[in-house]
């Protein structure tokens, strides 16, 4: 499985960022898809996931209600739409895939590994 994540960037406190992960070599449709992002001296956390049919979704306190995950399974691509975006939402943020089939975001989104995962893109948040 191949993961490309692109969309960030350096924004204002406030704004708003696309990210798109465009996802290659295996049947994306299947999969739970998810966002994670690390800060600077801090962990990996989940940031969102979305189920394989995308008829789920699961949203870290932090983030609910500014943050979309949206999934186009024809495209296999998985979006995070950061709307409101804060300073402490500066990160690099990656996409990962589920390794197993037809898990719900739940699921996901606490996994406790995930073998599948982009580059990562920076997102920065200036107050």
């Amino acid at each position: 499985v191949q993961l490309q994540a692109s969309g960030g960037g350096l924004v204002q406190a406030g704004d708003s960022l696309r990210l798109s992960c465009a996802a290659s070599g295996r049947t994306f449709s299947s999969y739970a898809m998810g966002w994670f992002r690390q800060a600077p001296g801090k962990e990996r956390e989940i940031v969102a996931a979305i189920s394989w049919s995308g008829g789920s979704t699961y949203y870290s306190d932090s983030v609910k209600g500014r943050f979309t995950i949206s999934r186009d399974n024809a495209k296999n691509m998985v979006y995070l739409q950061m709307n409101c975006l804060k300073p402490e939402d500066t990160a690099v943020y990656y996409c990962a895939a589920d390794a197993r089939q037809f898990s719900t975001a739940q699921g996901m989104a606490f996994r406790s590994r995930h073998d599948y995962w982009g580059q990562g893109t920076q997102v920065t948040v200036s107050s």
